[in-house]
């Protein structure tokens, strides 16, 4: 064992991988949206954080984790991944010189590379891994220098221990944070992140050395890149993870070390890691399989770190289970201790806030805190399994009254979604729809139109909650919502739209909104959870099988449709989005929950169709958020997901054109599925990447419309025109024009309307520049 600084501790016996650290009211964002609008300085910023990690810690305390290093130090101002890069000092040339005099990339450097600059684009953002979580891929290249340009995770660390609590300090690990990087733009073909490996290992030596002389005991080093498969050969994979683990488990002076691997089964690796001189290893045991003895024999004294309770997802879990498969485990290896599969960042704080939920509902729930109760209580039965007996029999009854509740099971829905035939998910040829939609529209070349929703002002938000209080009668809440659908037609009409939206100021949220609206849901009121930065979402509860009893939308659409002679999207959430962005039930395959929502939607497709709306989009941008991270499931899920979107459309006649829209996630990987979605046209995330999807659209000879967005409304930048024009006449170098759509990457509710009018005005004027390009190269 290489010195410690401090006597060896024992890992603790119970602990989580992560905990929320957006705070139980969101006091974070409120923070930092508060610094971005100059309302408080960098001071009052730092003093907020403070105050939110010191609340989180004794929070965790007074759940039961108590031990040292049971409190993990996973607070971050806007994205874990942004961290290591902060740490990394791994600027991108692109932004100049963000480091400040003393090499520290301060606050507002922080911030430039998550939010960008005028003149430069911020770093690309996509999910991380199977969750709605987003994080900022880091770009390196041969020229990328590294050095360790940030003390925020000693300073957290050193916060902590002087108020009497000893955390366990986190990093997203080497290996992992080369394997999610992209190449720079300043990189030679085929350049490899993680060829710099030997160049990153110094940086983390440092910071490991700086936290042992903080006095920290252990560190979490988070692996989660090794549960995927990766484009990289595993062997490679398997040099840099021994490679790494050698270095940074030699240092002189370091914390012990904890690798975590969540997300799913390590395989593989297992045995990697197990041979180094690491001092514990964590392993998702919920979602992967519990590992054999002889994969297990290599940890010698190592502490495995078991995670058995589903850090993921809010259900209640299964304590008999878990517990079986610690006996398992506790078989064939040593040393054992609890945690969670994944860290909770992915659910709400506390369920017990949730008083407007039935009580018997709330019984069915686990969310961070319960979930480390629960960590707590099979740690408990590791010492000693009759202390744990009445919390397992507890659980066990609960699940058991679950399975037959009323509304988790109904003959009606399951008698429809057993009548589907091959013919309910086909539509006509695209060439017979194409015709009719053309003589149904009237569309100039390059159409304009934008993703589904404007800015929600202070005004709206006001108005929605005053209507929730019972201060504003449902009448005068609906007309307040009609006058803003009307100035937004009125203003896409003085823009030059060309098919417009509604804006959707009644929507809170583009899946709450249904789930309020459909059977088989329920919705929180607290139960926040951050999807990137500051953005946060309430996922709903889908808790039992799932139909419409009413039109949704319908009169929405219609009334905006009313205002206007210009065609009016009707605008829907496909089955998978409202699927990756709820909390699913558990307790069925989601292809079958897939096509009940599909079936509710269809019905609504039918009725806007009635209500004389003749393009309808369908939006799908968690597609590839739910797919799986082994290659091997991938056709499964992508039959089930493809299926239940053509479920819902296949109903729709030849000549309303049916629109879906992705966002943020590598479009390469499932080109094959988002053509199989056979939508009319397909909007997708194009700005941020700089248009990099449109060369898999050309090699895949993608055959319908299709609309690469030209501004990334998840900056406040504002794209100039010539910006706009030259992301339009790449796509239209790759892309036949009579296929091209101009659009935004996404909606437009968490932009402010000064920035978006000149945003879209700017899109308007490149369209028209381009139009002339095109008319003038055909004559």
């Amino acid at each position: 064992m290489t010195e410690q600084n401090t006597p060896a501790t024992p890992f603790p016996a119970a602990s989580l991988l992560g905990y929320p650290r957006i705070g139980r009211r969101r006091e974070l964002k409120k923070a930092v949206e508060a610094y971005w609008a100059g309302k408080i300085d960098a001071a009052a910023l730092d003093a907020a954080a403070k105050g939110i990690q010191l609340t989180i810690a004794k929070r965790l305390q007074e759940l039961g984790l108590t031990e040292a290093a049971a409190v993990p130090g996973t607070f971050s101002y806007y994205d874990q991944v942004l961290d290591a890069t902060a740490h990394l000092g791994a600027v991108p040339a692109r932004f100049g010189k963000l480091l400040n005099a003393e090499g520290q990339l301060d606050i507002d450097g922080y911030f430039t590379l998550a939010r960008g600059t005028k003149d430069q684009q911020p770093l690309e953002m996509t999910k991380w891994f199977d969750t709605n979580y987003h994080y900022l891929v880091p770009e390196i290249g041969p020229e990328t220098e590294f050095t360790l340009a940030s003390n925020r995770i000693v300073e957290e660390f050193e916060f902590a221990l002087a108020n009497g609590i000893e955390t366990r300090p986190y990093i997203v690990g080497p290996v992992t944070y080369l394997l999610l990087s992209k190449a720079s733009d300043e990189a030679p073909a085929g350049f490899a992140p993680l060829s710099r490996l030997e160049d990153v290992l110094p940086v983390y030596v440092q910071l490991l050395e700086k936290l042992a002389a903080a006095g920290a005991s252990w560190i979490q080093l988070d692996e989660p890149a090794l549960v995927v498969d990766q484009d990289t050969p595993a062997a490679e994979i398997e040099a840099a993870v021994a490679r790494a683990y050698e270095v940074l488990s030699g240092a002189a002076k370091r914390p012990q070390i904890l690798v975590s691997t969540p997300y799913g089964a390590l395989d593989g690796q297992l045995g990697t890691l197990a041979a180094t001189n690491i001092d514990a290893l964590h392993i998702d045991a919920f979602k992967g399989a519990v590992p054999s003895a002889a994969a297990l024999a290599g940890l010698g004294n190592k502490t495995l770190v078991a995670g058995v309770v589903d850090g993921h997802n809010i259900w209640r879990n299964d304590l008999a289970v878990a517990a079986a498969k610690l006996d398992e485990l506790k078989a064939a290896a040593g040393r054992i201790a609890v945690s969670t599969s994944t860290s909770t960042q992915h659910v709400p704080h506390d369920v017990t806030e949730e008083g407007q939920l039935s009580e018997e509902l709330r019984s069915w729930l686990a969310f961070a805190d319960q979930k480390a109760v629960e960590v707590k209580t099979l740690a408990s039965y590791l010492a000693d399994p009759a202390s744990a007996k009445t919390a397992i029999d507890e659980a066990s009854a609960v699940i058991a009254a679950r399975a037959i509740a009323e509304g988790v099971r109904r003959d009606d829905v399951r008698a429809r979604t057993e009548a589907l035939t091959a013919a309910d998910f086909s539509r006509s040829a695209y060439a017979v729809r194409e015709a009719a939609q053309e003589d149904a529209l009237h569309l100039p070349p390059l159409p304009t139109t934008t993703i589904g929703s404007f800015p929600q002002t202070s005004e709206i938000r006001s108005a929605r909650a005053r209507n929730n209080k019972g201060d504003l009668t449902n009448e005068q809440y609906e007309q307040l919502m009609k006058d803003e659908i009307k100035r937004i037609v009125e203003l896409q009409e003085e823009l030059g739209y060309d098919v417009l939206v509604h804006g959707e100021p009644e929507r809170n949220d583009m899946v709450q909104y249904f789930a309020e609206n459909l059977e088989g849901f329920d919705v929180t009121v607290h139960g926040w959870v951050q999807s990137y930065g500051s953005r946060c979402t309430r996922p709903s509860i889908l808790w039992g099988d799932v139909t419409r009893s009413a039109p949704i939308t319908v009169a929405w659409a219609e009334y905006a449709q009313s205002l206007t002679s210009k065609p009016m999207k009707g605008m829907l959430t496909g089955p998978v989005t409202i699927l990756a962005w709820s909390f699913v039930r558990d307790d069925q395959p989601l292809g079958e929950t897939a096509n009940q929502v599909g079936l509710a939607l269809r019905d609504e497709i039918a009725d806007l169709e009635a209500a004389g709306i003749k393009v309808i989009q369908v939006d799908e941008p968690a597609l590839r958020e739910l797919l799986p991270l082994r290659k091997a499931d991938h056709a499964t899920y992508l039959k089930w997901s493809v299926d239940s979107f053509r479920l819902a459309t296949a109903g729709a006649a030849d000549a309303t054109q049916i629109h879906t829209h992705l966002c943020y996630s590598e479009f390469g990987v499932i080109i094959d599925a988002i053509d199989g979605l056979d939508a009319d046209v397909t909007s997708i995330e194009a700005a941020r990447s700089r248009m990099e999807v449109v060369h898999d659209l050309e090699s895949h000879g993608f055959g319908r419309g299709v609309g690469p967005g030209v501004y990334d409304i998840h900056s406040p930048r504002v794209p100039g025109e010539a910006e706009v024009t030259e992301l339009l006449a790449t796509a239209v170098k790759h892309v036949p024009s009579r296929q091209l759509w101009v659009n935004p990457d996404c909606g437009l509710k968490t932009r402010g309307y000064a920035e978006t009018e000149e945003s879209l005005r700017n899109l308007v004027k490149a369209t028209k520049t381009v139009r002339a390009g095109l008319l003038e190269s055909a004559k």
